[in-house]
């Protein structure tokens, strides 16, 4: 069959290029040898914020006499449940996803996919005979999956990645988790919130590192006063899975040696692409350390062949896929799509608290030359976050002291990340400190305290 376009993949970037490309008038079609969506929706994203929720409410519950509400019997988790809730919300957004597909006529090809030297794509169809189609315009989605180290194979069952770590069959008593980034903080927030005794181990000197140090060091805080044991600058050496308990050989960065006995190490120490058996060899297609070498519209060496989302190099984000996935269709589409802006992408992370930042932090602002102009506003000082009884955390904004501009904003609080789109929008208009802090917030909202650490930059403010 001839289309118009072919997506391989149908992850955040690989259906939302399909949903445009029809919507553009394409012939198109998505093919995926798994559950629609992908990763994100089905194994990320989506079922880990359905199993932090419940979190959440288990914690509102503990803490219920503090909002005045008296409970006859204490609360306690239901984890077979949480975990059966979540697959329900994955499995529900994926049927969204199929949903959208068929309103937007995209042919669905379930199978495996993989290009031919002639440019076609062969599919091994789900069926288990094997289909061949052309199409003008093939973009890659392939996304990616959890890396492994060498000498810490993931088992599935003692040693597991963000995937088993979404469906264990009970809560264990004790668990180790390999690096602190988004998944692994989460993983760690949600496994010590029901009780699970969780030791995060982080081989740079803070947690979540690609965060503005400050940020980083309130949610240790948040961590250890959460029970969870924090050990930073440290390697996991080897994982002993002979015995009935792992053993965990860590070692800090004065060499000393600590074993730790746990039931389940959790690796999250990021993603590896998924290129394997593409055949892009066959076309010319260049890849640079595990990634897809494209231009500003993702286009490959190859004509007529692109590639989106994580198998290209930035920020391996889903907002970041999808945002990739309109630029690419739409320059095919002969529109003229501004390019993505990678300097001023959003980050969230979603513990408790939340973090959520954009643009640099203050270390990297002040290596690029920057004369800096720094705004603080603690969560202790907001009504809000008062009234509802979690003040952890704070805004940090970080302008140009020469233009006004923002350089950078780093949020650690309740509920920030639905507040840091604001200000991504705010850097791509090119706000300016003074503008910011002359625009009325809403009071009392947590957001207002943007406008606080503003006018606490610029020694204006009246609640510090």
């Amino acid at each position: 069959m001839n289309y118009d376009v072919i997506v391989i993949g149908s992850g955040p970037g690989g259906y939302v290029a399909a949903i445009r490309a029809s919507q553009l008038g394409m012939k198109t079609a998505v093919v995926e040898g798994g559950e629609l969506g992908g990763i994100c929706l089905n194994w990320g994203c989506i079922p880990t914020k359905a199993l932090l929720k419940s979190a959440q409410v288990y914690n509102y519950m503990k803490h219920a006499e503090n909002y005045g509400v008296v409970l006859d019997t204490p609360a306690k988790p239901d984890f077979e449940a949480m975990v059966k809730r979540s697959r329900t919300v994955a499995e529900t957004m994926s049927k969204g996803v199929q949903f959208l597909l068929k309103k937007n006529n995209v042919d669905v090809i379930e199978g495996f996919a993989s290009l031919t030297p002639d440019r076609k794509v062969k599919v091994d169809l789900s069926d288990g005979s094997v289909g061949t189609y052309e199409a003008e315009h093939i973009i890659l989605a392939t996304g990616a999956r959890s890396k492994e180290l060498p000498h810490i194979k993931q088992d599935g069952e003692k040693i597991i990645g963000y995937r088993m770590a979404l469906t264990l069959p009970k809560l264990p008593e004790s668990m180790v988790v390999m690096g602190s980034g988004a998944i692994g903080s989460e993983f760690a927030h949600f496994y010590s919130t029901l009780g699970t005794k969780v030791t995060i181990v982080e081989f740079l000197p803070n947690l979540v590192p690609v965060e503005d140090e400050e940020i980083s060091k309130q949610l240790e805080r948040a961590f250890r006063k959460n029970g969870v044991k924090v050990m930073t600058s440290s390697s996991v050496e080897s994982v002993d899975t002979t015995g009935e308990k792992c053993k965990v050989t860590v070692k800090d960065a004065k060499e000393k040696i600590t074993e730790i006995e746990c039931d389940v190490v959790l690796s999250a120490v990021g993603v590896v692409t998924n290129l394997e058996g593409l055949g892009l060899d066959k076309l010319g297609i260049e890849v640079e350390r595990g990634k897809v070498v494209v231009d500003e519209f993702y286009r490959t060496k190859c004509k007529g062949v692109y590639a989106i989302g994580d198998i290209v190099p930035g920020p391996a984000l889903a907002h970041v896929a999808s945002h990739e996935a309109l630029v690419c269709v739409e320059k095919i589409a002969g529109l003229d799509p501004i390019p993505v802006d990678y300097g001023n992408i959003p980050g969230c992370t979603y513990t408790t608290p939340e973090i959520a930042s954009v643009g640099l932090t203050e270390k990297k602002a002040l290596e690029a030359g920057y004369e800096l102009r720094i705004g603080k506003f603690p969560f202790t000082a907001s009504g809000k976050a008062t009234a509802s009884g979690n003040r952890d955390g704070m805004i940090k904004i970080i302008f140009d002291k020469k233009t006004d501009e923002i350089l950078g904003c780093h949020m650690i609080g309740e509920n920030v990340t639905e507040m840091v789109s604001g200000i991504v929008l705010a850097r791509q208009q090119h706000v300016k400190g003074t503008e910011l802090l002359r625009a009325v917030h809403p009071h009392p909202t947590l957001s207002e305290a943007i406008m606080e650490a503003t006018a606490a930059a610029y020694e204006e403010c009246v609640h510090l």
